[in-house]
């Protein structure tokens, strides 16, 4: 196995075929440490792979056989926990739900976007935690508690099912070039989670949600770009969640 260094700050495109001949790849890993240099750089790594691994597993390879140094975050390694989300040949993607194979001989791999970087692939997540809280993430009844469960048709429930599968991972909202530029922003992520509560019929703080996302920093600033979209591992339909939620302040129908 062989690790060069590349202080250049910028990876190539990485393109071509399938690597398969001698079952080995290249990782270019963009790495920062704040205790070694204020400046990121970028290591390449050769690991060998099986047909069946996923870019996960060429990471675990590289940190507990290569470089131990290596950080990233992950959890359950089955695309649930979100917490491996990773610009992967320039899109965002969760390294446990992509194949090596599929991704070329050399594969470049950075952190998201938008965040800060704490070191290597790792982010700071509380700004897209302070967005998701913001929003208020969680049921507003009205009323007193009731004495049995509250009810709810297959088709309410159907209205906002979509929006139920957000697993936090941020691939979204760092995808989104307006949040790149507007660290304010709410993002993607955070309207989705708005998304699920607005159309809820069983809940009472539709109103109050609008008016959070109707501020300078919430809905309107969209651009309708669908990277958000196209980067969700759990294939939510984030730009139509999110023109919904633009129809709802206006109509005032949810």
């Amino acid at each position: 196995m062989t690790v060069t260094d590349d202080l250049s700050t910028t990876a190539p495109a990485a393109s071509g075929p399938t690597a398969t001949a001698g079952r080995t790849v290249t990782l270019k890993i963009r790495r920062f440490d704040p205790e070694v240099s204020p400046k990121p750089l970028w290591k390449s790594y050769t690991v060998p792979f099986d047909p069946s691994d996923r870019l996960l597993d060429a990471l675990h390879y590289v940190k507990w056989n290569l470089d131990g140094s290596l950080s990233f975050r992950r959890s359950c390694a089955h695309g649930v926990c979100g917490s491996d989300a990773m610009r992967i040949n320039g899109s965002n993607r969760l390294a446990c739900k992509v194949l090596v194979k599929d991704l070329g001989p050399e594969i470049s791999i950075e952190p998201i976007k938008g965040l800060p970087v704490e070191k290597d692939l790792i982010v700071d997540m509380e700004p897209f935690f302070d967005a998701f809280r913001a929003v208020k993430p969680y049921l507003i009844a009205e009323g007193h508690e009731p004495t049995r469960e509250r009810l709810q048709s297959a088709a309410d429930r159907e209205r906002f099912d979509d929006t139920t599968k957000c697993i936090m991972c941020a691939a979204c909202t760092t995808s989104c070039p307006v949040f790149w530029n507007d660290g304010e922003y709410f993002g993607p992520a955070a309207m989705v989670a708005a998304h699920r509560f607005i159309f809820d019929s069983r809940d009472a703080g539709a109103d109050e949600r609008l008016e959070i996302l109707n501020e300078r920093e919430g809905v309107w600033r969209c651009r309708t770009t669908f990277n958000c979209s196209n980067a969700c591992p759990r294939g939510i339909q984030v730009t139509k969640a999110i023109q919904e939620v633009k129809r709802a302040l206006i109509f005032r129908r949810f």
